[in-house]
């Protein structure tokens, strides 16, 4: 079983990645999307969206990040693929999943699955043009409105030579609303042989079970579930080998909240570090109930110095409940 970090755009970042890959339990992170329109993009764009090119396309704890791209033009994407490996992306990963309007309207994300002759196109194109010891992976949706053309699609994306394939068991038209439809990720198995990862709803290791049992699907990716519950991802791993973990309790968060905006004060403006932490706490709270009342007090502090003292105080508050217990 291998498990991966979804790429979310605007959420998990480089920050993100560094920190819930640290926990242990994540074999592959993803980039957010590089957008590609209609030129060659500079190495810096590459940068900016996966500093982890620095360091060999690894996290600070090893592991790999594969750079993700968006777009509709196969010539243009092509060459972006074949510059994210020349910079040293150890895989490239193709977003046709994106449910975003923005991103549709402008002939990128899931509304290119209403043409799987063009998904085929485009993943041909970047498999022609990339190295062939780096994986071409691509991610999709069951399709846009509806799903007719979802196994077509599929067919098409092996017949193209793509190395592997995340299936997100929704359409565009579902958006993120429940259920997921896992049963159709069971349709997609049977007709092809290159691996598929499965995701979607994975909330908790019972989540993970019953997908994989539904799906045939050993390999799943995280995304909302893992912003949730930081320690997910060892928590399904730990489920899938019939151990017992002991999930991460709220005592154990603060410090990575502490740890978590510390970077971005490293990377990001100190004006602007503090809405990446606040919007963790928002996904948070959905587990945690104790993370709605520390949003709360930090919700309406700009100045770094001012949240800082805030996630020192409930640090220091967890160490003392801690230590009595």
């Amino acid at each position: 079983m291998r498990l991966m970090l979804a790429p979310m755009e605007g959420v998990i970042d480089h920050t993100m990645r560094e920190l819930l890959s640290s926990l242990g339990g994540v074999d592959r992170c993803v980039t957010e999307f590089v957008r590609v329109s209609e030129r060659l993009l500079p190495p810096r764009v590459f940068y900016r969206l996966c500093p982890e090119l620095h360091t060999e396309g690894r996290t600070a704890s090893g592991v790999p990040v594969y750079l993700q791209l968006l777009g509709g033009q196969p010539q243009v994407l092509a060459e972006n693929a074949a510059r994210a490996a020349e910079l040293g992306a150890p895989g490239v990963d193709l977003n046709f999943g994106c449910p975003a309007k923005t991103v549709n309207r402008s002939d990128g994300g899931s509304i290119i699955l209403r043409q799987p002759e063009r998904v085929h196109a485009l993943v041909a194109a970047v498999r022609g043009a990339v190295p062939e010891g780096v994986p071409v992976t691509v991610k999709i949706r069951l399709g846009y409105e509806e799903h007719s053309r979802f196994l077509e699609t599929v067919a098409g994306i092996e017949a193209a030579g793509a190395s592997e394939l995340t299936i997100h068991a929704r359409t565009k038209k579902h958006g993120y609303r429940p259920p997921a439809y896992w049963e159709e990720i069971a349709r997609a198995r049977e007709i092809v042989s290159l691996p598929i990862i499965a995701n979607g709803e994975i909330w908790s290791p019972a989540d993970a079970l019953r997908c994989q049992q539904v799906t045939g699907c050993s390999d799943l990716m995280l995304g909302r579930g893992a912003l949730c519950r930081p320690d997910l991802a060892r928590l399904v791993r730990a489920a899938v080998d019939e151990k017992q973990l002991e999930p991460l309790c709220w005592d154990a968060i603060p410090p990575l909240l502490l740890q978590f905006f510390e970077l971005n004060l490293a990377h990001y403006d100190a004006g602007h570090a503090g809405n990446p932490l606040k919007q963790w706490l928002v996904y948070l709270r959905s587990y945690y109930p104790q993370a709605a009342a520390l949003f709360e007090s930090v919700k309406r502090l700009r100045k770094p110095e001012d949240i800082a003292v805030v996630l020192q105080q409930a640090v220091e508050h967890s160490a003392a409940r801690r230590q009595v217990a």
